[in-house]
This record gives structure tokens, C-alpha cells and sequence, in this order.
């Protein structure tokens, strides 16, 4: 995460290569521009933001799922799945994640995890495509920006609780003396299990661990992030445990590896650094270990209603 972006502006405006090829062109039907190449149209901007909530159909193309971002550079394929790192990774294209080709107003992405995929490209606007998938009937839309005006500290902390899913556990690192003594002092490891933003977590009062895999769990119980007015770098943290009142925290962000959580109640300050840092290309952690029964594969949640795609499958 870089430390304070400022959004220069959604609405962007880009000079578009010309191609020193034969190609068929998108004729741009909702301002009389131009047409343009689909590869000109794809480099025109340097991320393409995924739109989760515009998303029309009931499928789902897994690598777009997990994107924050999508890129497409001379026949290859980046994307920002990840928010530890994110707007330095890659130089803030995120990580290489397979080829493409653009023809024809068709998209083949050729993914390193899911492989062949294949998708019918619009135009909406200036700055917003979509993705259509015939197999699976379902609509991607994309929004086009620059590194320089993407505003990756708003996405991030728009997109929070994915972060917190980033990281096998949380260890308590640090705990201030000022505070009362409460229940929660005894809690030393969190993890916050995929799921969207209402979703599990996980305790542990174990001590000195230096293996995620070996913390035994304690409790599991659900977690919630929600948002404070006027701030968008502290949040809410709410922990339920059925055993005692809830627990809740405001939730700032150090830095991409730690955490702090101020408990109102107690007046204590909490640190908590992650440990085991996944990096999500959907089977693997950042140790190439596959990902399974403990954790969910992480996704994006569309938060807005499943609405049936009314894009017409022309290859069928």
C-alpha cells in the first residue's frame, strides 16, 4: 500500500497508439470518435479497474473475481489480487498472471491458474469496457485509469477486510500499559477467514508460535469492518464472542504487515502483525503451499443484487 495517494479525477483522457497493423476497429457509437483497435483500446489505460458491483449474470471467471485491477502490456496479462503491496507491486501493475490476445473485438486471456478464457469486448463509455463471457453468460465491467490518478489508498481501504484475510494469523506484538485489563488481553492470534465483510474469525491464547499452521484455535466466532464518518483511514472492528460482549476496536493501519486496534472500553492499544502472507493466484500461498480446509479462496463479494445479464451469447 502506498502512504497517501491523492485521486486526481475518475474521468480520464488517454492518446491512443496507433498500430502498424491491419486490425478490424471498434467504432465508438457513443461519441462518434474514431474507431480504434481493441489492442489500442486495451493500452489506452494502464489499469482497468474491476468493477465488482456492476457485474451482470449469475457465473463468475475466477482471476476476475479476486482482481482489483487488470492490466494488459504487449501480449501479457497483470493484475493486483492482492492489497498487501498493493500500488507497489509490479510498479503498481500488480503480478504477471498470463498471455493474451485481442482480435476481433474478442479477448483471449490465457490464465496461468484457469486457463483458457475467451470474452466479447464493448465499449460503454470513454473510459469503461465490457468483459463478456458467452460460456458462463456473465458481464465484467472495467473502468480505465492511469498509475498517476488511480487512487490505490481508496481502494484499499474501501476493500479493508479482504487485506485482513491476506495473512494466515495476526500476532499480538504489542500491547500498551495504560489500558484496563480486559478479556481480550488474553487473546494473542487472530485470523480473519475469506468470506466478504460480515465474515469468520478465528482466536487463539496460544504464545510464541513461529508456524501459523501449528496455532490452535480457541474460538471462532464473526467478524465485521465497518466504516467511521469523515475518516476513510480508521475503521471499525467488530469481534463476536458469544461468550462475553462483543469486542470492538478501531482499526488503523500501520503498514502493509501491521495492524493497531484501540479497545474504547479499556483504553488499550493493540499491534498485530501478520504472519504467513498469502499472495492470491487461487492455489497457492506465497510459499507455493496449496490453500486448503483452514482457508476459503479468497474473492471479491458483489454487494449488489445478482442481476440476470441481458447480453445476447452472438457465438452461440
Amino acid at each position: 500500500m502506498k502512504t497517501i495517494k491523492i485521486l486526481l479525477g475518475f474521468v480520464l483522457s488517454a492518446t491512443l497508439l496507433t498500430s502498424c497493423y491491419t486490425e478490424e476497429v471498434i467504432i465508438n457509437d457513443f461519441d462518434n470518435q474514431p474507431g480504434i483497435s481493441l489492442n489500442q483500446l486495451l493500452g489506452s489505460y494502464e489499469l482497468w479497474y474491476v468493477d465488482i458491483n456492476q457485474t451482470l449474470g449469475s457465473g463468475e471467471t475466477p482471476f476476475l473475481q479476486i482482481a482489483f485491477t487488470m492490466s494488459f502490456k504487449n501480449g501479457l496479462v497483470y493484475a493486483n489480487n492482492n492489497l498487501v503491496g498493493f500500488g507497489n507491486q509490479g510498479n503498481g501493475f500488480g503480478i504477471d498472471v498470463g498471455t493474451y490476445d485481442a482480435y476481433d473485438m474478442i479477448l483471449d486471456v490465457y490464465h496461468d491458474i484457469d486457463g483458457y478464457q475467451t470474452f466479447d469486448v464493448y465499449q460503454i463509455d470513454n473510459n469503461t469496457i465490457e468483459l463478456y463471457n458467452p460460456y458462463n453468460d456473465t458481464s465484467y465491467f472495467l473502468n480505465g485509469y492511469q498509475r498517476s490518478n488511480f487512487d490505490y489508498d481508496y481502494v484499499f481501504y474501501d476493500n479493508i477486510h479482504y487485506f485482513l484475510q491476506e495473512y494466515e494469523a495476526w500476532d499480538k506484538t504489542y500491547t500498551s500499559q495504560m489500558g484496563m485489563l480486559n478479556e481480550f488481553d488474553n487473546e494473542n492470534y487472530l485470523q480473519f477467514l475469506a468470506g466478504g465483510n460480515d465474515s469468520e474469525f478465528r482466536s487463539s491464547q496460544d504464545v510464541n508460535i513461529g508456524n501459523p499452521d501449528n496455532i490452535y484455535w480457541d474460538y471462532t466466532g464473526i467478524y465485521g469492518v465497518g466504516n467511521i464518518s469523515n475518516n476513510m483511514y480508521l475503521k471499525t472492528l467488530t469481534l463476536d464472542y458469544d461468550f462475553f460482549d462483543n469486542e470492538f476496536f478501531e482499526l488503523s493501519v500501520i503498514n502493509d504487515q501491521r495492524i493497531e486496534l484501540y479497545h474504547p472500553t479499556s483504553g488499550t492499544v493493540y499491534e498485530f502483525t501478520g504472519r504467513g502472507y498469502i499472495q492470491f493466484l487461487r492455489e497457492t500461498d506465497a510459499e507455493g503451499r496449496k490453500i486448503e480446509g483452514k482457508k476459503e479462496l479468497k474473492k471479491r463479494k458483489q454487494k449488489t443484487a445478482k442481476k440476470d445479464n441481458p447480453r445476447v451469447n452472438k457465438r452461440s
